[in-house]
């Protein structure tokens, strides 16, 4: 794992410094004349554009007007790294690469579990070659986020019950939508709550089990609180400094990419792009909007179809259970971390379009891991083939731009 990751990590840093080198400067955002305090080539400093100058300019000076929008977690964890590594670009950096090959690994570990149609190799080679992947190795939250929300996933697989408690609390300082991992830790709780012994399991076997769910009943339940209370601890924290405990959401339209604060419908968010296709200019962001376009729809059709397909297996479940005499909810089979991560990842890229846009969805979209863990699943090598280098055709191009300042994510 450790080989891929630095495979990966040297191939972007070859595009960015070629990069550098062919496409012009662009660098149209807030705060990008605080590069140069940080004394590194552009190829490297330009993994910090855009959302990266905001984190550096919280490191060094803390919240001001409106940077609220952006979760704590991140650059405290930059500002404690940088007692030891002082350049804060650096120390970012160091965090969103260290984090992300760490959770790369227990990435696997949770796949390897999962049964033997995932193929652990395929699903990260998928993740790695998404047109966006390069963010986890920016000055960006996903690193650090991928991490938190694999560890959730982990924890729950493996029992480790402190574990996903710390890791939801924390997701939540670092992303709102890390609030939503209420959604697999829940199913996992119902799981285990609602969960029956075979009728042919012997008698000693079956009151064991039933006093291991109560006492799972009765304790357990709280792990299912902690990212809310993860996002509530920051909620308070901005309702005493500003008086709005929502800042961090009713801040956003300061931020362009022409985000509203009243919540919008996916119908008229399509009805928006349709419009942009038929008469904006062709230009460097007609070709950004259809990209956001493209891949927002290819993820949703993907999650659709991962989760019509645990539909299909539960139905082949029932089926068996019939033959095995299974009584009760039928329902409770369906009941998996994995199908909790399915509607997680429906909500982490559907959550984005209520502020009435696709942009930056190409962005969050990595964070959509279900829809790496069905294209693992595809039987298909000439399929495979085709998305894998359409994938790295798009990566090579929105790296190439992102580096030199172009708004792509």
């Amino acid at each position: 794992m450790m080989l891929i990751f630095f495979f990966w990590r040297l191939v972007d840093s070859v595009i960015a410094c070629l990069a550098s080198l062919a496409i012009p400067y662009l660098g149209f955002f807030p705060y990008k004349e605080i590069f140069a305090d940080y004394h590194l080539p552009r190829f490297i400093s330009g993994l910090a554009n855009f959302d990266g100058a905001q984190y550096l300019l919280i490191v060094r000076e803390g919240y001001n007007q409106f940077t609220q929008a952006y979760f704590p977690i991140y650059p405290l964890l930059i500002k404690f790294v940088s007692f030891i590594v002082p350049n804060h670009l650096l120390s970012g950096l160091l965090i969103s690469n260290l984090c992300f090959l760490i959770g790369l690994y227990f990435f696997k570990q949770y796949l390897m579990r999962e049964g033997e149609e995932t193929s652990p190799l395929q699903v990260i080679i998928f993740l790695l070659l998404f047109p966006t992947s390069f963010f986890f190795g920016a000055l960006y939250t996903e690193g650090l986020f991928f991490l938190l929300t694999v560890l959730v996933l982990w924890g729950l697989q493996q029992k480790k019950y402190w574990l996903v408690a710390l890791m939801g609390f924390l997701a939540a300082l670092t992303r709102f939508v890390g609030v939503f991992l209420m959604i697999p830790i829940g199913i996992h709780v119902l799981q285990n709550q609602i969960s029956r012994p075979k009728v042919d399991q012997p008698l000693a076997e079956k009151i064991k089990n039933q006093n291991y769910r109560s006492k799972f009943k009765n304790k357990n339940n709280y792990y299912l609180l902690t990212p809310l209370l993860g996002l509530l601890s920051y909620m308070l924290y901005l309702w005493k400094t500003t008086g709005d405990a929502l800042f961090f959401f009713h801040s956003q339209p300061v931020f362009g990419a022409n985000r509203s604060t009243h919540l919008i419908l996916l119908p008229q968010v399509y009805f928006r792009y349709f419009k942009i296709f038929l008469t904006a200019n062709i230009d460097f962001r007609y070709f950004v909007a259809i990209t956001e376009f493209v891949v927002f729809n290819f993820c949703l059709i993907v999650l659709i179809c991962s989760l019509v397909d645990s539909w299909r297996k539960l139905r082949g479940t029932r089926q068996r259970g019939r033959q095995e005499h299974w009584r009760g909810k039928n329902f409770r089979l369906w009941l998996s971390t994995n199908n909790g991560l399915i509607i997680f990842s429906l909500i982490n890229l559907l959550l984005p379009t209520l502020t009435g846009t696709f942009s930056s969805l190409p962005r969050y979209a990595l964070m959509s891991l279900s829809v790496f863990i069905f294209l693992g699943q595809i039987k298909s090598r000439r399929l495979k083939l085709s998305i894998a280098t359409v994938f790295l055709l798009l990566h090579i191009i929105l790296l190439s731009y992102f580096i030199q300042g172009y708004f792509v994510g």
